[in-house]
């Protein structure tokens, strides 16, 4: 039987743009790295940036700095205080809580550029933030107290 004038309804699908305009963008960037690696060539948390420029990478290390200073900030500061107007408290809580978590989310994205300047500034941020939140800025009695760290909750 010869079926090469038949038609058995397995037409060809087109091509579509789709995967045309994944190929071209996946050609102009380059391989995604899935190891650690050090260079000003990455793409941190938008397309095209910081685009290889060396001011621009390291504006891209600042933002990550200072998200990462923020985030322990907001999470080892009381911002409420006794005898608040407790629906007022809770909306406060709330917000700085928002706050916290879409800064953390954003640092946690930025990390996964895999870049390791990004990785190294994300660490010293909080490593930053925490001392800053907790102890540079004490009272001298409350640091002969021992210190643990707190839990995560607002």
């Amino acid at each position: 039987m010869d079926m090469q004038g038949m038609d058995h309804g397995m037409a060809m699908a087109p091509k579509s743009s789709h995967n045309c305009s994944m190929m071209m963008n996946h050609k102009r960037h380059g391989m995604m790295h899935m190891t650690f690696y050090w260079g000003k060539d990455a793409l941190i948390l938008f397309d095209d940036f910081p685009a290889g420029k060396t001011n621009m990478y390291v504006l891209a290390l600042f933002v990550v700095f200072l998200m990462s200073v923020l985030i322990e900030l907001l999470s080892h500061t009381r911002f409420i205080k006794p005898g608040s107007n407790r629906v007022a408290a809770c909306l406060i809580q709330t917000v700085l809580h928002a706050l916290r978590i879409g800064l953390a989310y954003l640092v946690m994205l930025a990390l996964m550029s895999f870049n390791g300047g990004v990785f190294l500034v994300a660490v010293l941020g909080h490593a930053l933030g925490f001392f800053v939140s907790t102890s540079a800025f004490k009272k001298s009695h409350q640091l002969d107290e021992p210190y643990d760290l707190p839990p995560m909750a607002c």
